[in-house]
């Protein structure tokens, strides 16, 4: 009797699926994404439009993409498999890394917004995935605690800080760019 194989997917497969579906292709494997709530919405285009402005005002080369945004981040190889990623935020600061499907390559910073039902691959799956990538910051953002866990992993000795909506939070990749949670139109 044969054994079942577990199916691994390409990134052909990948850019097979249905428009409408948002889906994100880790080390082979598909993992579906629901919808996104309207207090998730609101917390992306208050933060992706803050990244925005403070790049804008300071002349800045990076580009801040929201969700849905290709980024690939592993070709097939020994550590990882085929790994394409939709992150919430993505601020790409080496824009020889755009592409026109999206980005190849890790960003400088990451934003993810948890979803209840997908807490552990945000904070978890993730958090592995963009630390073997070579993304510096990482924030994950929890609209249902109200905390925000920032991730500088860009340097020697990995560090994590804990905040929370009543927090200003000082954006790593940039010199003087700090988020006041307190300020944005979060209702």
């Amino acid at each position: 009797m044969a054994i079942p194989q577990e199916r691994f997917y390409t990134e052909e497969d990948y850019e097979k699926l249905p428009e409408n579906i948002h889906a994100e292709l880790i080390d082979g494997k598909i993992y579906d994404q629901a919808a996104p709530s309207r207090r998730h919405q609101d917390i992306l285009m208050e933060l992706a439009g803050t990244i925005r402005d403070y790049i804008k005002a300071k002349g800045g080369k990076c580009k801040v993409y929201p969700a849905p945004f290709f980024v690939k981040l592993f070709e097939d190889g020994e550590t990882h498999g085929i790994t394409i990623v939709e992150p919430d935020i993505s601020v790409i600061c080496d824009r020889d890394k755009l592409t026109k499907r999206g980005c190849e390559g890790a960003p400088d910073w990451i934003i993810e917004i948890v979803s209840p039902g997908n807490a552990s691959h945000d904070y978890i799956r993730k958090l592995a995935l963009y630390e073997d990538a070579g993304v510096r910051e990482y924030w994950i953002v929890n609209p249902e605690k109200k905390i925000i866990l920032v991730y500088h992993l860009g340097q020697e000795n990995f560090e994590v800080s804990h905040y929370t909506f009543g927090d200003n939070i000082k954006a790593g990749i940039f010199e003087d760019l700090s988020i006041n949670f307190k300020e944005l139109d979060l209702i």
